[in-house]
């Protein structure tokens, strides 16, 4: 019993020790933080930002604003509402994620999922996805891929020959209508 007792004190000790140490280390670092103001913080954000500007390590990429895909996506439907056609349409940024999706007055259900995979594939290849249909004969695989629909109906929209949208429509009752719809859309961003 008496060892457990000396090894219980040297535990306290060394506790105590630990617990001075560390109150002591944080008043050092609040006194540190009040001592050097705001000023001090701006710097150091500053100095990242020049950093940010400076590495060659990094690449910008251009994106549609959500004003300039909402207009795309209304042009779109406005052309397949002319033609009474029922379409849903998807506005896709440069990496894929849905901008703008907009359901058409009675659209199919399956026309809301199938217009974002239209955009995806037609920004993912750059090309609208009635050509990439007819690339499956010498790689039919490509379907395999996730997120992918390889039907007539998507058109991609590039800025100094880059892809940074795609619109994507489906419910029209053929891919060639649907992606003249996609191309409206396209077109009302040169406008």
């Amino acid at each position: 019993m008496k060892h457990a007792k000396k090894a219980t004190s040297r535990t306290r000790a060394v506790t105590g020790g630990a617990i001075v140490a560390a109150l002591a280390l944080g008043g050092f670092g609040a006194y540190s933080a009040s001592a050097t103001g705001e000023n001090t913080a701006a710097a150091p954000a500053a100095a990242v930002a020049e950093a940010d500007a400076k590495n060659k390590n990094t690449t910008q990429s251009t994106h549609l604003t959500i004003e300039a895909a909402t207009k795309a996506a209304q042009a779109t439907l406005d052309a397949a509402e002319k033609e009474n056609q029922r379409v849903s349409v998807a506005v896709v940024d440069r990496n894929g994620n849905t901008v703008v999706t907009l359901r058409g007055d009675g659209a199919g259900p399956q026309s809301y999922e199938s217009a974002e995979k239209k955009a995806y594939t037609a920004v993912s290849w750059n090309a609208p996805t009635s050509v990439l249909a007819g690339r499956l004969a010498q790689a039919p695989n490509l379907k395999d891929i996730p997120g992918t629909l390889f039907l007539a109906g998507g058109a991609p929209v590039t800025a100094k020959g880059a892809p940074i949208a795609g619109i994507g429509v489906a419910g029209a009752p053929s891919g060639d209508l649907d992606e003249k719809f996609a191309r409206a859309g396209v077109a009302a961003l040169g406008k």
